[in-house]
């Protein structure tokens, strides 16, 4: 069996560790996401924590928005590395999905997860 993928969620703030809190409370599964803030950080302290989180191995970085430092910082960390897919605009819903997912092939997990977020959004 392979490893599980690993999770990284990088935002704005306080945001990443809210989400992750909040994705283990609902799916009681812990460890499974590290959050990442970008609070009090230069782009070079950005690149090196996203790294760290993400060392060799297959894993998702979710990102909160499309466009600022947290994608940047992440964008030239793993350029080059076709191990690890970006997803941006991050929700609970995203990250619960890729808890109980973990044991998917990359790609096959990332089409799960994207369409679960996609369907969390919208007007009820």
């Amino acid at each position: 069996m392979s490893q599980p993928l690993r999770g990284v969620v990088v935002c704005h703030g306080e945001l990443a560790a809210a989400l992750v809190a909040a994705a283990e409370s609902v799916s009681g599964v812990r460890g499974a996401l590290v959050p990442i803030s970008n609070d009090g950080c230069d782009k070079g302290l950005l690149q090196q924590r996203v790294a760290q989180a993400l060392p060799a191995g297959p894993g998702i970085l979710f990102v909160d928005m499309p466009a600022g430092s947290c994608l940047l910082a992440a964008a030239r960390e793993l350029a080059g590395r076709d191990d690890v897919r970006v997803i941006t605009g991050v929700n609970l819903a995203m990250l619960v999905e890729f808890v109980f997912r973990r044991e998917l092939p990359l790609d096959d997990a990332v089409r799960r997860i994207i369409d679960t977020g996609s369907r969390a959004v919208g007007v009820r």
